[in-house]
C-alpha cells in the first residue's frame, strides 16, 4: 500500500519513524515542511527536514527530538566569545549538515536532490522529499514586532508574541518537485502527521498543484493536541492567539473539508460523535509517543485504520 506521510518537527519525526520500521521502503515516501527553512550565517538551516532524517537515521537528541545525538558545541561556543548571534542552537555536527548543504545548493544542486544524497549517506531507506525545491517562507503576522520569521517567532522569541495570521512567502509561485508529484499520484492513503497545522502542515497543502494533487485522495490527520494540550510545540497556544479553544476537535475542524478520517486520544473520545457528524471516520486510541514502542504502536493503528477504510471503500 502505498502512503505518503506529510510532516513537520519533532512530532512527524517520531510518527515516520514508526511508520517506517512497519512498512518497506517503496510504500512510504515522507513529504516534509520546507517553511521553516532559513538562513543564518549565510547557511541552509531546514530544521523540520534535519529533523525527520536525524530521526529516522537514529541519530537525533533523544532528549530534546531536534538536532543531532552526542553533538558538541565548540563552534557555538566561539560565536558566543566574539559576540555573535546564538539565539539559534547549532551543534558542531548540525552545523556539519549546513555547511555541506549550502555548499552543494549553491552549486546548483536541488535541495530534493541534496536531501537524498545526505539520506542514502546516513542509511535512510525510505524517501524523504522536501515539499519543494522553490523556497517558501513561513511568516508570522505579531501583535508586538509585526511580521517575523516564524524561527524568529518560535526560537529566538520563544512563542510569546501574540499572532494575528500567517502569511507563506513565495507560495503562490513556488512547485513541488516531479517526485512530490509522484509519490503524490501513486498513494493510496495520505497521513497529516501529528505535526501543527497552521505551520507544518498548511504550507504543504496549500502549495497550490499539491492542494490539485491530494483532491482526490483519501486523507488521515492524527492530532498534535491532547486534552487541550499540546504535546510539543506551539499549536495550542496558535489556536488561542485566534481565539479557538485548542483541542483535537479543533484541529479536526481545521482540516474538516479535506478529511476522511481524524485519529485523536482515547481521553479525547468525547469529540467522536462530533467527528462522526462532519461525515470524518473518528478513531481513537493512544497517540502519545514516549518511545519508540509508543511510534510502532501508533503507526500499526494507523495501517489497521487505512486497511479499515480500504475494505469500507471495497464494499
Amino acid at each position: 500500500m502505498k502512503t505518503i506521510v506529510l510532516a513537520g518537527g519533532v512530532g512527524g519525526a517520531k510518527l515516520v519513524d514508526g511508520l517506517a520500521s512497519l512498512l518497506s521502503p517503496g510504500d512510504l515516501t515522507i513529504i516534509v515542511n520546507t517553511g521553516d527553512d532559513f538562513y543564518h550565517y549565510g547557511l541552509l538551516i531546514c530544521p523540520d527536514l534535519d529533523t525527520v532524517c536525524y530521526t529516522l537515521a537514529g541519530i537525533a537528541n533523544p532528549d530534546t527530538g531536534w538536532g543531532r545525538k552526542n553533538e558538541t558545541w565548540q563552534v557555538l561556543k566561539g560565536l558566543e566569545t566574539l559576540g555573535g548571534p546564538i539565539w539559534f542552537q547549532m551543534g558542531d555536527l548540525d552545523l556539519a549538515t549546513h555547511l555541506e548543504r549550502t555548499r552543494l545548493v549553491k552549486q546548483g544542486i536541488s535541495l530534493t536532490q541534496v536531501t537524498q544524497q545526505f539520506c542514502k549517506r546516513w542509511g535512510i531507506l525510505h524517501q524523504v522529499l522536501p515539499m519543494s525545491d522553490d523556497p517558501i517562507s513561513t511568516m508570522v503576522e505579531t501583535v508586538e514586532y509585526g511580521e517575523i520569521h516564524f524561527q524568529e517567532y518560535f526560537v529566538k522569541l520563544k512563542c510569546q508574541p501574540h499572532i494575528k495570521g500567517f502569511r507563506f512567502a513565495g507560495l503562490e509561485k513556488a512547485k513541488p518537485s516531479p517526485e512530490v508529484l509522484e509519490a503524490i499520484s501513486r498513494a493510496e492513503m495520505v497521513i497529516f502527521a501529528p505535526s501543527n497545522p497552521w505551520v507544518s502542515i498548511d504550507p504543504i497543502i496549500k502549495i497550490p498543484e499539491v492542494k490539485i494533487a491530494l483532491k482526490a485522495k483519501k486523507m488521515i490527520a492524527v492530532s498534535p493536541i491532547i486534552e487541550g494540550h499540546t504535546i510539543k510545540g506551539p499549536a495550542a497556544k496558535m489556536f488561542q492567539d485566534f481565539g479557538i479553544v485548542p483541542s483535537a476537535l479543533a484541529v479536526a475542524e481545521h482540516y474538516k473539508d479535506i478529511l476522511t478520517a481524524f485519529i485523536l486520544d482515547k481521553k479525547d473520545e468525547i469529540f467522536l460523535e462530533k467527528l462522526m457528524q462532519w461525515g470524518i471516520i473518528p478513531f481513537s486510541t493512544d497517540i502519545y509517543m514516549k518511545c519508540f514502542e509508543d511510534r510502532q504502536f501508533l503507526a500499526s493503528e494507523i495501517i489497521k485504520l487505512i486497511d479499515t477504510i480500504q475494505t469500507m471503500g471495497s464494499q
